[in-house]
């Protein structure tokens, strides 16, 4: 009993100030420590290697090279270039063309981080040209990049598969319609306060054959989730080997096809991408280890027993357990909170009738709102770093945004088709 003192230290941990990662190192193994469990703190650490040391973990690396090399090839311009002449006439329509790339790009990143730096970089500066408030440039980017994480690929849903034994594939597929649902409800928005505000359009009207000129440029960057789905639901690969062939497709296109990446280029992109790789599995390591101490303090059954006695009715509870992950997102990054929390809920909610993908969907599409959620998610930081705007205003800023975001949490929770579909029609789920 005296092992469930782990996780007040870890928030307290937290709200001092200590990295996410070492606090899911201190806390377990100061309590094993104190409490005359020495033994098991060498077990604690031997799996921070034991939890990266897996061959579907390594698809994590390849996708975040696979979106550097496509970011610095030029990729992203192309995007929103397609999305400008799709959309940049509408009234407010640089916000919509943000909504837009953020959808398109998450295709190829699977990170929100990457989103918001990318897409924001190029078009906060470009927004406030236009007569935005940079406050308002900012919260929309750091809105729409939590798409990143569950239109496909997505290094979460990747975590998830991982932790649980699910299908990837499933998880793929499953991540579509919500994605989708987030970025049409995005716009929604935007189209009430840019006709409440009188927002500017982008541009003209692209003609037919202009919008046909912009699609060819995209078109490569928009076959790289073809690939990516296409292979894994066809059986021609792994979504690890996924990720190497689209880190290969993305070297292709940006050397040899659109020639916009340089030799030179490489070594920065793979710095890059191996210190973000670098961090998402450390924390997962770190995460794994805290994992065990977890089902050494049974904490998995005391809290399941909690969650029981409060009622048995399946609804009542995934409203509940939505309100909990939405807190949680707040503190703590999606990847960490998917390892701790997945194997103590997704068993309760398994046994009370709800599928597992379903119950995946609904804690990644959470959690990953959770990164745009004040005070401390972490998208809201890279959109002040990259505007040079406060957080707080940010913050302000972006609650119109969130309140869509989190109803459409509540739809996926209560409308189990919208995310069960797509994998049912692709054999993947009875």
């Amino acid at each position: 009993m005296t092992l469930i003192w782990f996780l007040p230290l870890f928030l307290v941990l937290l709200l001092a100030g200590l990295p996410v990662f070492f606090g899911l190192l201190a806390a377990p193994g100061a309590v094993l420590w104190l409490s005359g469990q020495e033994r098991d703190i060498t077990l604690l650490y031997r799996n921070l290697y034991n939890g990266m040391d897996s061959f579907p973990l390594m698809a994590i690396p390849f996708f975040m090279l696979a979106g550097e090399l496509m970011n610095r090839g030029g990729i992203t311009h192309r995007l929103v270039e397609f999305s400008q002449a799709l959309m940049g006439h509408l009234r407010g329509g640089l916000a919509h063309v943000n909504v837009l790339s953020s959808m398109l790009f998450a295709g190829l990143s699977g990170s929100a981080v990457a989103d918001t730096s990318a897409l924001g970089s190029m078009l906060i500066p470009a927004m406030e040209k236009q007569g935005y408030s940079r406050r308002f440039a900012a919260a929309i980017t750091a809105a729409s990049s939590v798409i990143g994480p569950i239109i496909p690929p997505s290094g979460i849903m990747i975590i998830y598969a991982y932790v649980m034994g699910e299908s990837v594939a499933a998880l793929f597929l499953a991540g579509i319609l919500p994605g989708a649902l987030v970025g049409l409800g995005l716009m929604a928005m935007v189209k009430i306060m840019a006709d409440r505000h009188g927002f500017p359009p982008a541009s003209r009207k692209y003609s037919w054959g202009e919008r046909g000129e912009a699609s060819l440029r995209a078109f490569f960057p928009l076959m790289t989730p073809v690939i990516i789905l296409g292979g894994i639901l066809g059986g021609v690969f792994t979504p690890t080997e996924a990720a190497a062939v689209a880190v290969a497709y993305a070297l292709v296109i940006g050397l040899f096809v659109l020639r916009t990446l340089k030799l030179r280029d490489l070594p920065d992109i793979l710095t890059r991408a191996g210190l973000t790789s670098a961090v998402v599995l450390l924390l997962v390591g770190a995460a794994m280890s805290f994992k065990t101490v977890v089902s050494l303090s049974h904490a998995p059954e005391m809290l399941a027993e909690f969650i029981l006695g409060l009622t048995e009715n399946p609804l009542l509870l995934l409203f509940l357990i939505n309100l909990l992950l939405f807190a949680v997102g707040m503190f703590l990054d999606a990847g960490p909170a998917i390892i701790i929390l997945g194997p103590i809920l997704g068993p309760v909610f398994a046994g009370l009738g709800v599928d597992p993908v379903h119950f995946a969907i609904i804690m990644c599409v959470n959690l990953t709102v959770g990164l745009a959620t004040p005070p401390m998610g972490l998208v809201l930081f890279v959109a002040a770093s990259v505007s040079r705007e406060k957080v707080a205003a940010i913050a302000r800023a972006i609650l119109p945004f969130l309140a869509v975001e989190v109803a459409v949490i509540f739809l996926i929770t209560f409308v189990p088709a919208i995310s069960l579909a797509i994998p049912r029609l692709a054999g993947f789920l009875d």
